[in-house]
């Protein structure tokens, strides 16, 4: 099934609900949350031309993507996420890289970030050239760290004064060097997936521990 991979507009409103409730079954699938938007929000940014939309040539839905931006230092592609029948197709990709193209369009000169808990998200930031770090380096704006509110772990980035969470940070600089030496994420798979898995272990047996403390007391 062909799908195009195009900038969303308001003739794509009608999609609006459906992305909201994919996104929030999604997210209650992995265990996680993302910030729940309402379909007014998804309506606001096709019309600002600032989101993607994959449809087929029935008008079937895809998959979405939205960004958002602070400033000019500091924009996300949020909200990826493609129908459940048409996952493993590269359909994420495609949606992912035309978002991280308007973006670059959009906002020449800032740097582009991301939360995830997916390797498969990894996987396809990585291809687009960027790169894990720490939370400290992305932006400080309470209105992006309010959104995380909706997760199931934000107990653990806020005990942690926002330091660590089963999410990684990942970055795009335009003005870095390491965009033009990508490696492909299967030169470091197994590193990203050992990497989650001891900060999950980690992090989970730090709060249980202090879970167990509380209800004690």
């Amino acid at each position: 099934m062909e799908f195009q991979v195009l900038v969303a507009t308001s003739d794509h409103h009608k999609y609006a609900e459906e992305i909201c409730e994919l996104m929030e079954l999604s997210a209650k699938a992995r265990g996680t949350g993302i910030a729940k938007r309402s379909p007014d929000y998804i309506k606001n940014k096709m019309t600002e031309g600032k989101a993607i939309i994959a449809i087929n040539e029935m008008g079937v839905f895809g998959g979405f993507c939205y960004i958002e931006s602070w400033g000019e230092k500091f924009a996300a592609n949020s909200g990826l996420i493609v129908a459940e029948e048409f996952r493993k197709m590269g359909l994420a990709m495609r949606v992912k890289r035309k978002a991280f193209e308007l973006s670059r369009q959009k906002f020449p000169n800032a740097k582009l970030f991301g939360l995830t808990t997916s390797l498969a998200v990894m996987k396809i930031n990585s291809e687009l050239g960027y790169r894990p770090v720490t939370f400290s380096e992305l932006t400080d704006d309470e209105h992006f760290w309010k959104g995380c509110q909706s997760c199931v772990n934000y107990d653990i980035l806020t005990r942690t004064n926002r330091k660590h969470c089963l999410c990684t940070g990942m970055l795009y600089d335009p003005v870095e060097k390491y965009k033009h030496n990508r490696k492909t994420f299967k030169e470091y798979k197994g590193n990203y997936a050992k990497w989650l898995k001891e900060k999950r272990d980690l992090l989970l047996e730090k709060f249980k521990k202090v879970n167990v403390l509380f209800n004690i007391f």
